[in-house]
């Protein structure tokens, strides 16, 4: 497997990311796959039903004091949040209107971005394309924790801190490992959400917009829905890098926890996913995956093998031109 992985180094690996070859297997042996790609038109409802659900709760809260404002971002709003960066990731694969309907999809992704808070769509959308094409790749993709994390988030506590501070990571990250120039819709999606957020701020005060980014925060840190981050791609047995959950959270995370599958077949929606797995069950049922995103979060601080430097990396020939 190329430098041992573990705590002081990352895996590195000399071969192809697994998802191409299966994904070409897959299809030969069941095409019908190919007619579960496409938009998804539940979607927009589903994602417009949360938005206007965390609306009506910045107009419930505006008037409570701070310990629940905080406690309903966590326990309840934060989650709705948490969801729609997901349904902002399955957005960013085109599956709301569809490929030709590209720049719908974008828009829609900055409305399912309002009560996040935050602008994140656009950015999100730049950078994501990369963790597929180029999954662990040195420098590109951005998913993976940068060397100074490996290094210093290695105890128990310090690993509770990185969890914590997991939303700061993922939004500057980028910054530092691949920066690309700020493009028009990044532009449009801050543009949008500074207004939104100023309309709430005047309607309501404060608290509301309290609610709205303290939510996003929080349970993008440590939350048990937030344990999707650590069990998509953190290798916890040596040489697999992606991994699947087939628990309850997905009815509320838009199935991201049928994470192999999604790799193998990114154009298909959230909603279809445990299809896939239906037809190619003999792909993905020997495979291992987790049963438990807390006990993921758990294992990840307790277990001395599992920290940031627990994912494979590889170089792509892009990177090394750079």
């Amino acid at each position: 497997m190329g430098k041992t992985g573990g705590r002081n180094d990352f895996e590195w690996v000399y071969t192809d990311q697994p998802h191409t070859s299966r994904r070409k297997e897959i299809l030969a042996k069941y095409p019908e796959i190919k007619s579960l790609m496409g938009p998804d038109p539940q979607l927009k409802w589903v994602v417009s039903g949360m938005v206007l659900t965390q609306l009506l709760a910045c107009y419930l809260v505006r008037d409570l004091s701070w310990k629940w404002i905080f406690f309903w971002a966590y326990a309840f709003g934060g989650c709705i949040n948490h969801s729609l960066t997901l349904a902002i990731h399955d957005i960013s694969h085109n599956v709301a209107f569809g490929n030709k309907l590209a720049k719908w999809n974008r828009w829609f992704a900055m409305w399912a971005n309002l009560p996040i808070g935050l602008p994140y769509s656009a950015s999100f959308k730049k950078y994501h394309i990369d963790h597929h094409r180029y999954l662990g790749g040195d420098q590109l993709d951005v998913d993976i924790p940068t060397d100074i994390e490996g290094w210093f988030f290695c105890t128990p506590a310090r690993k509770v801190l990185w969890l914590f501070l997991q939303p700061f990571f993922y939004a500057l990250r980028p910054l530092v490992v691949n920066p690309k120039p700020v493009c028009q819709l990044e532009i449009q999606n801050a543009v949008v959400q500074l207004v939104v957020d100023l309309i709430i701020y005047y309607l309501w005060g404060l608290k509301p917009i309290v609610y709205l980014i303290a939510g996003s925060i929080l349970c993008m840190g440590l939350h048990p829905i937030s344990g999707h981050f650590i069990a998509e791609h953190y290798m916890f047995l040596k040489g697999h890098e992606t991994y699947s959950y087939y628990g309850p959270l997905n009815m509320i995370t838009f199935n991201v926890g049928y994470h192999m599958e999604h790799h193998d077949f990114p154009s298909i929606p959230g909603s279809k996913l445990p299809q896939v797995k239906q037809i190619a069950a003999e792909y993905y049922d020997s495979l291992p995956q987790h049963t438990s995103w807390t006990r993921v979060l758990w294992d990840f601080v307790f277990d001395d093998s599992i920290g940031p430097y627990a994912r494979i990396k590889r170089e792509y020939k892009l990177s090394k031109q750079e």
